[in-house]
């Protein structure tokens, strides 16, 4: 006869279950997506890296072809510079992302539209980078004298990302009024997010004192929110962050090295 006692064997662990035990990802509900660690982080990160990049190429005049110039002179330093500006850029969308996000659980509308609006924008900063470098390329094969006669030539000219310049314009306003009326951020803090509205946007554009400013602003307003989230409980183990710094370090030189292929 069968032993109706006999245990049963214990079904085997799946794949996703052992990941999950060795990198655990936290759940999304109390800060919504990309969650706090990602999001504390690009709080933290983003606007410090673009103040230390705006603060790098300082010295130069912020016209484009000063910029230029100053390429073809110091080709590292601008490299580095408009490089942090624009790792700083990107990551805003995840610092904006989760902002909108704990604005939103309080008023759907300021959350939904200072998120869209500030989003959408960057994707012009990040436009902007992309001839940023094209034009330093130009530099580095033909000189500064021209690769400022071909910038000059499409300067102003239309290209589907320009209609979004207003938006992120108007988006950090409204990003800043949304975070104060839902007392996400108090009245100095975002009085200073509003601020980075004054941000020139364009084309090879340098630092000005109102560029500072207006990261400064940026600042003071999100790396403070950030750290708040980094340091709220619960924490993750020793464990998981020495599974998961090195995982994030390896696959970015993986991605960085794979983006050197085309």
């Amino acid at each position: 006869m069968t032993n109706s006692t006999t245990s049963m064997p214990a079904p085997a662990t799946t794949i996703g279950t052992r990941l999950h035990s060795a990198l655990p990802v936290e759940r999304l509900e109390a800060t919504g997506f990309p969650g706090r660690w990602v999001g504390g982080t690009a709080l933290v990160l983003g606007p410090l890296l673009m103040l230390t990049g705006a603060i790098l190429r300082a010295r130069f005049h912020f016209f484009f072809p000063d910029q230029l110039a100053a390429y073809e002179r110091h080709p590292t330093l601008m490299a580095t510079a408009y490089g942090l500006f624009a790792a700083g850029n990107l990551l805003l969308w995840p610092a904006v992302a989760v902002t909108a996000a704990r604005i939103g659980a309080r008023s759907a509308g300021w959350g939904l539209w200072g998120g869209v609006l500030v989003m959408s924008g960057l994707f012009a900063r990040t436009f902007h980078a992309g001839v940023d470098h094209l034009a330093f390329q130009l530099v580095r094969s033909q000189g500064a004298g021209a690769a400022t006669e071909a910038v000059s030539a499409g300067y102003g000219a239309f290209h589907v990302f320009a209609t979004l310049n207003l938006a992120l314009l108007a988006g950090w306003v409204v990003l800043a009024l949304g975070a104060w009326r839902t007392r996400v951020l108090g009245p100095v803090r975002a009085a200073a997010l509003g601020l980075t509205a004054a941000l020139p946007l364009g084309v090879l554009k340098g630092t000005t004192p109102q560029s500072l400013v207006a990261l400064a602003g940026l600042c003071a307003a999100f790396v403070p929110l950030g750290l708040a989230l980094l340091c709220r409980a619960p924490r993750p183990s020793r464990a998981a962050v020495l599974r998961w710094v090195p995982l994030t370090l390896v696959m970015l030189a993986l991605m960085a090295l794979l983006g050197q292929v085309g």
